[in-house]
């Protein structure tokens, strides 16, 4: 946003058509308020009729705004020494001495001279003490109105930052979650092959169709319970093609959770965390339990398996429940926390409590 010297925004400065309208037309009700005001008070003390009077100080009011508008739009370019707000207070104070000589010259056959005149005296001092500072109200005012708006633009500036660089962090979670996935994935459907089972074609097939459509999918800026079933429920039944024998699992959801949002590949990523890393080394194999509950207005998703359970030095979350933790922290900020832990009976549970949002 390009600035003026005094550091309005150029358009500010430079005063737009329409906003120049609307403010000399409150500007004007504002004067004629005020000099009718002070005609109607005074009028008792002018030695004229006090129509005449009241008149008067309507023209005056009608003028000071009239120089005060002007002088905000020109000249548009200033010297350095001189600024804008000054000029009109300036104008104002001057032309009010020239309205009331225009009004009260030549003077009529049988009055006195201008200068000696009651009313014109009575008018110049009015006029000399109320119009510029009203005017000087006026600029700062003015001035407040564009310090606010300018807050109020760098606030939202620094919130679309914000948001732009949250989105960008975001987008570059969600890609690091595809590859991630797509490796673990072909490396489960690679040591089918490796061991010469008859289901590998099969297997192999069915990841195909998954694939093309899940992918799609996971780059989605936002998914819900719902969805991320539909990518977990056909991943599980993969997983049991391929170990038949070592692989079981339930479901428990909560149908007043299924619309709620969360990260893509949320479930996704506790599920295939369970089978890399709890089920595939044991030899015995396990049980993966998932629960998907909404309590009040939090949403609460746990997998628990009955695998190897927590590995030293590797007791820590993996690549994939690290980036989720972070893609958690960028959606919901301080809201949400993933909690690893050791299962009661062996294994390990892992716990996503996050906000109920739709």
């Amino acid at each position: 946003m390009k600035r003026s010297r005094a550091g309005m925004p150029e358009e500010t400065a430079a005063a737009k058509p329409a906003g120049i309208l609307a403010r000399t037309a409150r500007r004007a009700a504002v004067a004629l308020a005020i000099s009718a005001a002070a005609g109607f008070l005074l009028s008792a003390l002018a030695k004229s009729a006090p129509s005449a009077f009241f008149v008067r100080t309507l023209i005056i009011g009608v003028s000071a705004t009239a120089a005060f508008a002007l002088f905000e739009v020109w000249p548009r370019r200033l010297p350095r020494w001189l600024q804008r707000w000054a000029l009109q207070v300036v104008a104002v104070g001057a032309l009010v001495p020239v309205t009331l000589f225009a009004m009260y010259h030549p003077p009529p056959p049988g009055a006195p001279p201008f200068l000696e005149h009651h009313d014109w005296m009575l008018l110049t001092h009015l006029s000399l003490l109320v119009a510029p500072w009203t005017a000087l109200a006026a600029v700062v005012r003015q001035k407040e109105a564009v310090a606010r708006h300018q807050n109020l633009a760098f606030a939202l500036e620094r919130s679309e930052l914000e948001r732009q660089a949250l989105d960008a962090r975001l987008h570059l979670l969600q890609a690091q979650v595809a590859p991630h996935f797509l490796f673990n994935t072909l490396a489960n459907v690679q040591a089918l092959v490796d061991s010469g089972s008859p289901h590998a074609s099969t297997v192999l097939q069915s990841l195909v169709q998954y694939l093309r459509a899940a992918v799609p999918l996971l780059h989605d800026p936002a998914a819900t319970i719902e969805r991320e079933l539909r990518l977990v429920r056909p991943y599980l039944e993969l997983m049991q093609m391929r170990m038949p024998d070592r692989l079981e699992y339930a479901m428990s959801v909560d149908p007043a959770a299924l619309a709620l949002r969360c990260p893509p590949t949320t479930l996704l990523t506790l599920v295939e965390n369970a089978v890399r890393h709890g089920i595939d080394p044991s030899e015995e194999g396990g049980r993966i339990d998932i629960d998907i509950a909404r309590r009040g207005e939090r949403c609460v998703v746990r997998v628990s398996d009955t695998g190897v359970g927590l590995q030293p030095p590797a007791g820590g979350p993996g690549t994939g429940l690290a980036t989720l933790r972070e893609r958690l922290r960028v959606t919901f900020g301080d809201a949400a926390q993933l909690r690893l832990a050791s299962g009661a009976t062996g294994g390990a549970a892992v716990e996503v409590d996050m906000p109920a949002q739709t």
